[in-house]
């Protein structure tokens, strides 16, 4: 091989290295940024994860709602009619938020599992609710109140 052509091997080669070097770095920022959904019934079954970030949603159960007088703190329960998820949240809630409606929630789980919200997103008006909590709560057998349920079509 003349020492022209290994030159010219060479640089591919390296070329080749720094897009899958480039490739695994972008895969691996996407998936550690990647939220999932999981609906209350998935989390009591175990299937969420424990150690990473993810979603969940449904209707803060009537009467789940107790707000810490000492800070921010809320606990309340969030339910897909099948099962239950406790969730904490230490911040301002939305002004929309109130027992019977949907919301969805970024956080982690704890070791009691307790969902830990970092975010809590309230629906924005009475005829909408996240698509993620009302597939979740059709598939646990569960129907949205009235007001919350999808239109026709979607």
């Amino acid at each position: 091989m003349t020492p022209r052509r290994k030159k010219r091997l060479s640089l591919v080669a390296l070329v080749l290295l720094g897009v899958g070097g480039a490739t695994a770095l972008f895969l691996t920022a996407f998936q550690e940024n990647l939220i999932l959904y999981h609906s209350p019934t998935e989390v009591a079954a175990g299937k969420a994860p424990v150690d990473r970030t993810f979603r969940v949603g449904g209707l803060v159960k009537e009467g789940s709602v107790a707000r810490s007088e000492e800070d921010l703190k809320v606990r309340f329960t969030v339910t897909d009619t099948k099962d239950d998820v406790a969730i904490v949240y230490d911040g301002v809630l939305p002004d929309l938020f109130k027992e019977g409606q949907g919301i969805v929630a970024n956080g982690k789980l704890n070791g009691d599992g307790v969902f830990v919200a970092e975010k809590v997103l309230a629906k924005h008006d009475e005829n909408y609710m996240p698509p993620e909590v009302a597939e979740s709560l059709e598939k646990a057998g569960g129907k949205p109140p009235h007001s919350m349920a999808r239109p026709e079509g979607n």
